[in-house]
């Protein structure tokens, strides 16, 4: 009857209030669990699982509510054996039932974690046309480095004046202003249009501006162009990251939304490149040198929609059929497809219990108020401010300028350039492998370091006679050197790390806040350098930001925590762990052993990691994965052989003393 409450009959013949029926089942769920981790304040450094300690027959029971809810019945067959998968994803072997799994989806499952960089071919086309919209952010940083050499002449600008300086550095951070609302854009954007349409639009603002750049007459609408370029950076650099994140599996996640930094490079590369073919073409070379940057913008635009929507987008509009078939483009096999969006599911309601459904306006105040999003908050925006205050975007706007001033001819200058965008793009694949074995933090720690004393060896060789050779070849090394250390660290980390941070609910936000903060002050850079050549002299400018790469090592020391090899549910526990106990860490625990060990060279036992799972072993649990995966083949292969048996469990395999290496997290 209309009006009716939905009944569910058993196989018993009784009939239940439906929501009834699920709300005691949730109770249930609740109640066999163990005790939560707060969100809040995790002071233990507890990383759990949300599935962990849920009976079989509840969990079963509640993958059934959940298809049904979600119109996902077709799938739940499927559905059963993700959910114990994604309960215990070390002993997927050992279910056993109707819910046991066949010889294609465990392999599936090894295969993932052994052959980690075997995915779809959709996952790897997303990730190119993500690569693709970095190249465009590069291509259009690098097009005023070469224009600044002539288009301050076309407009009359006097760079040695006061006024002339303050209007070639606007045009310069013109695009960086405009981001600024970009960014802002951003989430409404993606609320509306989703990550493919955001970044849609975002691609077309990028397109048009640089054509409308080319065109240009005066000062004023070059201004207003660049501005308008803006924009499209400033939302598209809050949403391509995040889109990479949300699409990626967490044991190649860092690596895969690290192409974002990889392609910016290659994009500046390719803007030196540009800058250089066209340098000879007279009074118009500065409007082919900005307008150069459409190129890798069209096929951004046309290319776009090939690529699946971020399932976990889908998910927070409530849309889980077209999630699913996200997830089943994006992976190997529908069994990985159905134990992650379980498994997203089941920490998304953890998560809404405690931020709940908000606007706009009450998402961005939360950034600040809500202990676990503030913390992902100062993290985010430590690891952004710190790409600026390394000084790596006085070379990416001006080094053609530096260069000359070291007394460099025009197309020596551009050469010079030139080899600053190949060191800064070759440099970067490192981090491919690095930034998931060593991890963001550990990344950063290692080349601010040897950022600070190359960018004071520059400004210490500028002191050096002009007339000497020596001048610009020694100027030119350490630059190279500076870029060199840049590529591999502060290079991939910031939007990889502010991507992954916050919690979906307020991704899109606290991604625009931070991407906002990096292109804010890019654009204060750009303004000021100028200002300070003139002022401070090359030696007091880069004597100037050799001694801020030391301040943002230690904010970085302070208060980054690490995210490596986490899925992105995961680091709702990294964040709930108070900022002081972190910091009490890294000063009391972390910092005098690593003195012992590296500075003094005493062996001891091992740094006692800050953040524990929930697990006999203690390590992270895509290391866990692996070494089980190793021991299962390697057994796999000894019983075809006829060698031994396989043993029956982990527990037999600890006992018979097959453990393997991994690292600690801190």
């Amino acid at each position: 009857m209309p009006g009716s409450k939905p009944s569910v009959t058993h196989v018993d013949g009784s009939s239940l209030d439906r929501n009834q029926d699920e709300k005691d089942r949730g109770l249930n769920i609740m109640e066999s669990r163990p005790t939560q981790v707060n969100l809040n304040s995790n002071l233990e450094g507890r990383i759990q699982n949300p599935l962990a300690g849920i009976s079989k027959t509840l969990l079963l029971q509640d993958v059934e509510d959940f298809a049904t809810k979600h119109g996902l019945t077709d799938a739940l067959p499927l559905l059963r054996k993700g959910a114990l998968v994604a309960q215990d994803p070390n002993s997927y072997d050992e279910i056993g039932g109707a819910e046991a799994l066949d010889d294609s989806e465990v392999d599936a499952l090894r295969d993932e974690v052994l052959h980690k960089w075997k995915q779809s071919s959709f996952l790897y086309i997303t990730v190119v046309m993500c690569s693709v919209g970095a190249a465009v952010q590069g291509w259009d940083q690098t097009g005023s480095n070469g224009a600044n050499l002539s288009f301050p002449d076309y407009f009359h600008l006097d760079k040695d004046t006061t006024r002339g300086a303050f209007l070639i550095g606007s045009i310069n951070a013109a695009p960086y202003l405009g981001s600024a609302l970009g960014c802002w854009f951003s989430d409404p954007l993606n609320s509306f249009l989703g990550r493919r349409g955001t970044i849609f639009i975002s691609a077309n603002f990028c397109l048009w501006s640089v054509f409308g750049s080319a065109w240009t007459q005066t000062w004023q609408q070059l201004l207003i162009c660049r501005i308008l370029l803006g924009i499209g950076m400033g939302a598209k650099a809050s949403t391509v990251p995040i889109y990479a994140a949300e699409n990626s599996p967490a044991s190649i996640r860092g690596a895969l939304v690290m192409s974002w930094q990889l392609c910016t490079a290659f994009g500046i590369f390719l803007g030196f490149c540009a800058n250089l073919a066209v340098a000879n073409t007279g009074p118009i070379s500065w409007r082919l040198q900005l307008g150069s940057a459409f190129i890798p913008a069209v096929p951004l635009v046309f290319g776009v929609y090939f690529c699946p929507e971020s399932p976990r987008w889908y998910m927070k509009k409530g849309q889980y059929g077209k999630a699913y078939e996200s997830l089943l483009r994006l992976r190997n096999h529908p069994i990985q497809a159905a134990r992650d969006i379980y498994y997203i599911h089941s920490q998304l309601e953890l998560e809404a219990e405690i931020l709940g459904t908000n606007t706009y306006k009450t998402r961005f105040i939360e950034l600040f108020t809500i202990p676990r999003l503030r913390r992902a908050t100062v993290a985010a925006t430590t690891v952004m401010l710190a790409q600026q205050m390394c000084g790596i975007n006085v070379m990416a706007f001006y080094s053609s300028t530096v260069f000359v001033r070291a007394g460099a001819s025009r197309i020596t200058a551009l050469w010079a350039s030139f080899g600053f965008g190949l060191i800064n793009f070759v440099f970067a694949f490192p981090a491919i492998w690095t930034i998931d074995t060593f991890g963001r933090r550990a990344l950063l720690l290692f080349t601010f370091p040897n950022m600070a004393w190359s960018m004071l060896a520059v400004g210490l060789c500028s002191l050096i006679s002009s007339a000497e050779k020596a001048h610009l070849a020694l100027m030119a090394f350490f630059i190279y050197l500076f870029a060199a250390f840049y590529s591999p660290g502060e290079g991939p980390v910031p939007f990889t790390y502010s991507a992954e941070v916050f919690p979906l609910s307020h991704r899109e936000v606290g991604m625009g806040w931070a991407v906002a903060m990096n292109l804010f002050w890019a654009a204060v850079v750009g303004i000021a350098l100028p200002w300070m050549l003139n002022a401070m002299g090359t030696m007091g400018a880069f004597g100037f930001y050799a001694a801020m790469n030391v301040l943002a090592l230690c904010m970085i020391f302070l208060w980054v925590p690490e995210t490596k090899q986490r899925t992105l549910e995961e680091l709702d526990y990294i964040f709930a762990v108070p900022t002081r106990i972190h910091i009490r860490y890294q000063l009391k625990t972390a910092l005098p052993w690593w003195i012992k060990r590296y500075v003094l060279m005493r062996k001891g036992p091992g740094l006692e990691p800050l953040y524990h799972f929930d697990s006999p072993s203690g390590r992270t649990g895509v290391d866990q994965i692996y070494i089980h995966d190793r021991i299962r083949e390697r057994h796999t292969s000894e019983v075809r052989e006829g060698a031994t048996e396989l043993p029956a469990n982990r527990g037999e395999m600890s006992q018979r003393g097959y453990v393997g290496r991994t690292t600690m997290n801190f």
